[in-house]
């Protein structure tokens, strides 16, 4: 998918990201499930195999921002904003390591690269991207896996919770559910706000709260998959998952 166009729909960049691709897999994934049209799942099939089989997996797991027009990795892209920062982003490689398990169970399990991968991509953003001293992600990392923004968001926190319960409901590695209570535990002690509502958006490396990258509360998107994920059958998205659910209950009634 092209990033961006101007208001009359010409092109006014060569970027491509994987960001915006990564939110339309998700999208192409929910159109599957609300339209039965396989168009929709293969162009997701597409976008998956191009972002992680060809190059994240090459790449030792860690998942390429950043692309020319003709989809090479631009490991050189300098970039300072929160949505195209420079080097690698731990969060992302956690949120696709679950949409690439969701995209393996809603492919019927045809692709065996999509699994495997899904796991490596989880337990390589624990092992570069965790502050193994005070805990939490953080947002960015260089490419020596060193990091660049020492801060914590509140969304791979989220994204680590989903992806945890996601893949652990398929994959009973111990690995799996240590982590989903560890990550709940430290959403529950520092990024839940218990005193105003909703989660605190953004964490210093000490993990006192700040607002550098991002202003204001949070979007409940992330932080609302991360509680009801677990809570419905991993057969597909959570929309799949709340629809199949409530076909069981007008089933029982």
């Amino acid at each position: 998918m092209r990033d961006e166009f101007g208001n009359d729909w010409r092109q006014i960049s060569t970027y491509r990201g994987q960001n915006s691709n990564m939110h339309m897999t998700e999208a192409l994934m929910a159109a599957y499930e609300a339209t039965g049209n396989k168009r929709y799942l293969d162009k997701a099939k597409r976008i998956a195999d191009l972002i992680i089989r060809r190059n994240a997996m090459k790449l030792d797991f860690r998942v390429a921002e950043h692309f020319h027009e003709d989809w090479r990795v631009d490991q050189d892209f300098a970039g300072s904003e929160m949505f195209r920062p420079s080097g690698t982003t731990p969060g992302h490689a956690l949120e696709w390591s679950r949409l690439l398990f969701q995209l393996f169970v809603l492919t019927r399990k045809e692709h065996s690269w999509m699994p495997e991968a899904a796991r490596s991509l989880f337990r390589q953003a624990i092992e570069l991207g965790w502050d193994k001293k005070h805990g939490g992600f953080f947002y960015t990392l260089d490419w020596n896996n060193q990091p660049i923004m020492r801060e914590k968001l509140w969304w791979p926190v989220a994204e680590a919770i989903g992806a945890a319960g996601f893949i652990g409901a398929h994959d009973k590695d111990e690995f799996f559910q240590v982590w989903y209570r560890k990550l709940w535990d430290f959403a529950e002690n520092h990024v839940i706000d218990h005193e105003r509502g909703g989660w605190l958006s953004e964490l210093k490396e000490d993990l006192t709260p700040t607002s550098r990258l991002f202003v204001g509360k949070p979007d409940i998107y992330h932080a609302l998959q991360a509680c009801l994920i677990p809570l419905y059958p991993a057969g597909g998205s959570l929309t799949h998952g709340i629809m199949e659910a409530d076909h069981v209950k007008t089933l029982g009634h």
